[in-house]
Order: C-alpha cells, then structure tokens, then sequence
C-alpha cells in the first residue's frame, strides 16, 4: 500500500521544487487508483528527483510489484531503504508485494530495513518501553509510561496553546501519584485516558490493551443516536432485547436507576477525547455510551413514545462479539429520491470502496437532476477517497485546506527565540473530467460527520457548488503519531493542524452548514428525516 507523507520544505527554491513534486506525487496516486500501476512507478519515481522523500521510492517499488515488474521493485525497495525509508514491518506485510515476496532478494531487502528500524527505534519507539501485559505492571513501568505521553505531547501535539492553558508541566505532577496509586494495568490506562481527555482534541488518544476490552468496552446488542441530547436506540442486534420491548426508537432514560444526561457525565465523559461539544456528545451518548464491564449488567430504563417506561437488565456483549452480531455498513449506497434526486450515502472513507462504488454508479447518477450526499454516519480515513467524489463537482482543480506543524529548532530555544509552525503549501485536487455532474448538491452533515469526512465537506464549501444541510461537523482532523506504551497499550498525538486556506479554523469549531436542520425527538418518533427531508426540498426548488 502506498504511503502518505508530509514533507518540510525550507526556502523559496525548495518549495517551488515541493510543489511540482507534490503535483506528481497526486498524478501517481490517482494512477495508483485506475491500476494504472507501470505508469504510477514511473510518476513516483520522477517526483522523488523533485523531492527526496524515501516514501515515494516505496510508493513506486509498491507499483513495481503491482506492475508485475519484479526486478524493478526489488531494485527501487532498496533505493527506498538507501534513502532513509526503514518500516520494515510494514512494507514485509504490504500486500502491493505478493508477486516478489517469495524472491530471496526481497527477502535480503526487508532483513536489511528491519535492521535499521531497529536500529533507529531506539530513539523514539525502543522496545524498552513497549513492555508486554500484565495483569499490573511495574510502578517503574506506570511511571515511564505517563512520562513517554507527556513527553510526545509536549514536542509533538500539534496545539501548543491548549498545553500552556492547561499547563501541561502541572498536570504531569498531579497525575504521578495517580499512576503509582493503580492495582491494575487497566486502572492505569484508564487514568492514561483521562489525563488525555484534558486535552480536548479527537485526534489525541489513548488505547488501553485489548486484554482490557471485555473490562472497558463490552457493550449491550445496540447502537444509539442523539435527539436534543437525548439517547435513543437507533438500531438493536439482539433478537432477545426485541422481544423485550427493546426497539428503534426507545429512549434510554436512565441506568442502574442513574438518569441518562447524569450518567455520561460521570461514567463516559471523563475518558473521552473531544474536540467539540458536539464531538463529546457523540462520545458520550453513542460510541462509549453503555461500555463497560462485561461481567456487569447494568438495568437500563426504556420510555416508548407514548411516554410509558420499563426497566430491563441488558447484557454486554464482548468486543468481538458486538462486531459479529452488528450488520455492516456498506462504504456506498445509492437510492434515486422523488424528483430524479440521486441519493449517495458515503459511509466511511477507511478504503477506496466509496469512490469507487461511486464511480461505478456514474452512469444512473449522471442521469439525476439533482444529487445529495450523505457523510452523516462517515467517521474518516483516507481524504482522498472523498476528493475522488468531489472532483466529478468541478471543472476546475480544487482547492484543499491549509495545514501546518512544529519545528522545533533547540538552538532557537537557547538562544530565546521563538519556534514558529511550518505552514504547507496549500495542495490543489484535479478535476475528474471524464465524470462531470452539472446539477445542484447538497451534503448531509451531522457531528458524527469526522475527520477525513471533514475535510471533505471543508472542500465542498470552498467550491461554492452547493449547499451543506444539517449540523457541524465533529470538528477533529489531522495527522496522528502513533506510539507504543507499556503494558501493551498505544497512544497517539495530534501533530498537524489544519484550517481553511485563510486560516479560518473548523478543528475545534466543527464545519458550519449553510442550512442548519436536526432531527428533533418528535420527529424521530415519526420516523422523519428531517435532514434528508429539508435537502430534497432545497434541491427540488426552482
């Protein structure tokens, strides 16, 4: 699989050389994409002369392989170790390097990468404290655990504000003692989680181990949804809840005798990383809403529309089992509405899957007099994935979001100057002139519209091609750094930032719709989409 990248690029000279790469670098990809892959190497390849980046020699060894050119993939892997690219794990895994993975040279390649991975880990990811689970691991361990977070977020979270505000120093001591006072390696990752969560941002987060799920995140045969803050079943896995009365559209009123609004306060909320209030919400009412233990059944209360309530025990289910019993979520979907209104609904961006499901409609939704996308119920992924849909809007490139990051310069500081973020180019997207959709759009978004999804709706507006219907978005994107805690766990850190091309912030904010439009609690009850509803009409205007 072809890598993402973000380069630093230093003076005039050097960024008009970043841009033509970066112009190269998204021919490639879009190549890549059409399985175009002989081409795709050969564009890699001309945009690393623009730019050294050991990425895109891997993106073009990647192509090779898929190209069926064997001894050109194996040759230019190596280029990419030679030039600095070390993630040997990976790259042994990738599955573009099925045709060479049996050749021993290959095989000489990936031994020879994984040495200097190794090699190089000792500075930011040693092993040392990437320790294994336990039950409870060392206080030595907890210690060095808290201080690996704190370490990163300082150098690396991309929202140095929120740290001075916070005072990020202050924080650290208060929680040494709460970290040496944990009985157990889960205890610890949930004051991990909430030392996090003061950091207000999404895209920041602590992954306790997965031996900890069935203690932290088991949860009943349901998914929820918000209604005027609110929490109502949305949809029921289980045929034993259904036939307890258990049904979309059902309010959870309370649990273990606690009210409902009560509840996330306490039990949800503290571990939640948010960047908005609308994002918290989520959080709390929908993805960590009834997790927890699963040798603990909470008694949930239920009111039906008519007002009258019952109280059940409802199970949790395992992780594992949540997953099994939850019906997928298709990435593409697509129903024509009254008024020859083609529907999409792009519900995740994880995978090509949604573009490409969307292209191989093209020819029923070319036919639509109108067309409203859906990117409600889309948490992210990959932006380009979106960027493919949005460039059969538009004959002209289109403009993405500006971003930028730290440089820390040590010298700077002992010299008392200040560190000033590295601020990218901002990047254009080509239109997609073989697919080209001439009438009026809309797109659906809801808080639980999220990060790449974001970025998405952020272009959208910036084209002036139509209309964004219903609430703002999540408000989180960027780019996480990944990294190993002991006992099993991860972390990640937030370290790019990105806005509108004028500065104009929705990180924190949320992508604002031009038509505001939610679904109230009487609406739900008779089973309205006041969202959808509210597009159709505006679509269907004159």
């Amino acid at each position: 699989m072809h890598k993402q990248r973000i380069a630093a690029v230093v003076g005039l000279a050097v960024i008009l050389l970043a841009g033509a790469a970066q112009a190269g670098e998204r021919e490639a990809r879009a190549a890549y994409s059409s399985k175009d892959y002989a081409r795709a190497a050969t564009l890699y390849v001309e945009a690393f002369i623009q730019e050294p980046d050991a990425n895109l020699l891997y993106n073009a060894a990647c192509s090779y392989a898929l190209a069926g050119d064997r001894d050109m993939a194996i040759g230019t892997l190596q280029r990419a170790l030679d030039a600095g690219y070390v993630n040997g794990s990976s790259a042994e895994k990738d599955s573009d390097f099925a045709s060479v993975r049996g050749d021993p040279r290959f095989g000489q390649v990936i031994a020879a990468m994984k040495d200097k991975q190794a090699f190089e880990n000792r500075l930011f990811e040693s092993p040392a404290l990437a320790t294994p689970w336990r039950e409870n691991i060392s206080e030595d361990e907890k210690v060095a655990g808290l201080s690996k977070f704190w370490s990163e977020v300082k150098y690396n979270f991309i929202y140095t504000d929120t740290l001075r505000q916070i005072d990020w120093d202050q924080l650290y001591l208060e929680y040494l003692p709460k970290v040496r006072a944990t009985r157990s390696t889960t205890e610890y990752y949930q004051v991990l989680m909430q030392l996090c969560a003061k950091l207000r941002d999404g895209h920041t987060n602590v992954y306790p181990p997965d031996q900890t799920d069935d203690t932290l995140l088991a949860r009943p045969l349901l998914r929820t949804q918000l209604a005027e803050d609110r929490v109502f079943v949305r949809y029921v896995f289980s045929p034993e809840l259904e036939k307890a009365g258990v049904v979309p559209g059902v309010e959870i009123v309370a649990v273990d005798g606690e009210p409902a609004a009560q509840y996330r306060v306490r039990e949800v909320a503290p571990y939640a990383s948010a960047s908005t209030p609308q994002d918290l919400a989520v959080r709390t009412g929908i993805y960590g809403f009834l997790s927890g233990d699963l040798k603990r059944t909470p008694r949930v209360t239920f009111a039906r529309a008519d007002g009258s309530r019952f109280t059940i025990p409802v199970p949790r289910a395992s992780v594992a089992d949540w997953v099994k019993a939850r019906p997928p979520m298709k990435p593409f979907e697509l129903r024509m509405l009254p008024g020859n209104v083609a529907y999409v609904a792009l519900n995740g961006f994880g995978n090509q899957a949604a573009a490409d499901g969307y292209i191989a409609a093209w020819p029923q939704i070319a036919k639509a007099s109108a067309l409203i996308i859906d990117v409600r119920d889309n948490g992210g992924g990959n932006s380009d994935v979106g960027y493919r849909v949005l460039a059969t809007l538009a004959d002209k490139p289109l403009t993405l979001s500006q971003w930028s990051t730290r440089e820390y310069k040590p010298t700077y500081r002992a010299w008392g100057r200040q560190n000033v973020d590295y601020k990218g180019p901002v990047a254009t997207w080509q239109p997609d002139l073989a697919h080209q959709f001439r009438g009026k759009v809309a797109v659906l978004t809801a808080p639980t519209t999220y990060s790449a999804a974001e970025d998405f709706t952020l272009v959208f507006d910036l084209m002036k091609r139509g209309a964004i219907i219903g609430e703002a978005t999540g408000g989180s994107t960027g780019q996480p750094l990944f990294f190993a805690l002991p006992g099993g766990g991860r972390a990640r850190v937030c370290t790019k930032k990105d806005t509108y091309p004028d500065g104009k912030p929705f990180v924190g904010v949320g992508v604002q719709p031009h038509i505001a439009a939610r679904q109230t609690v009487a609406d739900l009850h008779k089973g309205r989409d006041t969202v959808l509803e509210t597009a159709l009409a505006w679509v269907t205007q004159p």
